[in-house]
């Protein structure tokens, strides 16, 4: 461990007051999870003092300026789908609470003694793919997503941007968009970087000019990214959406044309096929695919379905993707559980493909996206510190803005950081 220096550290600083830059408080704010609070988000996530932690030799401690809201921390509020306390324990770290969160913008304020892509002071995101560092998978050169110890920093790691000092590996820094505020920086990194993956990480299935993309909840954090990462590598992206008032902002973002899933009833677990309700099912699936080609203006189907809704329409995906096209999905927001018609899927030779995360490489090129203005963060709301448990229930009840949402950590007001 790298010692932050215990010698003229003081013991607290408030948000958004700053200490000497490479000086580093004894403690710090933070908003976290304990295991007795598991439950609703607002209730769940409270405020608390901690102490600040110390860093490895390839570590960072970032001075968060914003974070962004993730809904992997409604998981984490709910102690479901898994308790990440517990879970931590399991693999030996003490802590009884989860101070969590996957996305932020901030400056570079402690280094571990290794660290040489980065500097004390540098303003910079992060991504949240984090894995041990002598790892035999990664040291190998192989694609660290793949690896047994990755995990999602800010939810399966501790520590994250709810905290007033962000602990993260010095491989996740990325630099902070110079035309951004911290809010804007904060908001897109997760949802871009997952969604550039699933778009262009899974060889051949990748996106090229002209391709037809399927993006559902297009209006949200991660759909928003996806319509956008579509359009700038040349595809035509179709958003689903499930309320009218969100149509206007999926065009805006790029979407070529809009379906309101709300105009058909066919969703749910598909029934067995010799069942009589299959046939039922089987019209609005084909009402669904021919939906798509009068969005695109042609009979084209999409080469990618951008899933992560799951259980209620992954039924549909496979059936409306084109042949040899690829399904690929990184959630189940709406349950786990799936059926699908195979005989569609391995006579049309369709890819079905989990993804999580992104890699080094892919958090870089969605960052380029951001920085050369081609990928815009949708920031759509920005919140006070205290109000993070209150914007994980928003996106748990589903009644959250369009595009991403950020709250100001040691941003003292919005619109700062912009150059």
């Amino acid at each position: 461990m790298t010692d932050l220096g215990a010698t003229a550290r003081p013991e607290l600083l408030e948000l958004g007051q700053r200490p000497v830059l490479g000086i580093v408080p004894q403690k710090m704010h933070v908003f976290c999870v304990r295991q007795d609070r598991f439950g609703e988000p607002k209730d769940a996530w409270q405020r608390e003092v901690i102490d600040t932690p110390e860093i490895g030799r390839l570590d960072v401690l970032v001075y968060v300026m914003a974070t962004g809201i993730n809904y992997n921390n409604v998981w984490a509020a709910l102690g479901y789908p898994v308790d990440v306390i517990a879970d931590r324990q399991k693999k030996g770290e003490p802590e009884e609470f989860h101070a969590g969160g996957s996305d932020c913008s901030g400056i570079v304020w402690a280094i571990g003694s290794d660290v040489d892509n980065v500097k004390i002071g540098d303003e910079v995101v992060v991504h949240s793919g984090w894995w041990e560092p002598d790892d035999p998978w990664v040291l190998s050169g192989k694609d660290p997503m793949l690896a047994s110890s990755t995990r999602i920093w800010g939810y399966q790691t501790n520590y994250g941007s709810y905290c007033q000092f962000a602990r993260a590996q010095s491989h996740q820094i990325q630099a902070k968009p110079k035309h951004l505020t911290w809010e804007e920086s904060a908001c897109y990194m997760l949802c871009a970087s997952t969604a550039y993956r699933m778009l262009m990480g899974w060889t051949p299935n990748t996106v090229e000019q002209g391709d037809v993309v399927l993006v559902w909840g297009a209006a949200g954090g991660l759909g928003s990214m996806a319509l956008q990462v579509v359009t700038a590598q040349g595809g035509k992206p179709v958003a689903v959406i499930s309320d009218e008032e969100k149509r206007q902002f999926c065009h805006d973002h790029g979407a070529v044309g809009v379906i309101n899933r709300s105009d058909f009833d066919h969703w749910g677990t598909m029934p067995d096929t010799a069942s009589p309700e299959w046939g039922a099912w089987m019209k609005g699936a084909r009402a669904f695919g021919k939906a798509i080609w009068e969005a695109v203006g042609e009979r084209k189907s999409p080469k990618i379905v951008f899933e992560h809704p799951g259980e209620a329409t992954l039924a549909t995906s496979g059936f409306v993707c084109d042949t040899g096209g690829l399904i690929v999905i990184c959630a189940g927001t709406t349950g786990f559980n799936i059926s699908m018609d195979l005989r569609y899927h391995w006579m049309m030779q369709k890819r079905l493909q989990g993804s999580h995360l992104a890699n080094d490489e892919q958090a870089a090129a969605v960052n380029e996206l951001v920085i050369s203005r081609k990928v815009d963060p949708c920031l759509s709301t920005t919140f006070d510190f205290d109000s993070i448990g209150q914007a994980h229930q928003l996106m748990h009840e589903n009644k959250h803005p369009n595009g991403n949402m950020s709250c100001l950590v040691n941003a003292t007001r919005i619109g700062q950081g912009a150059q």
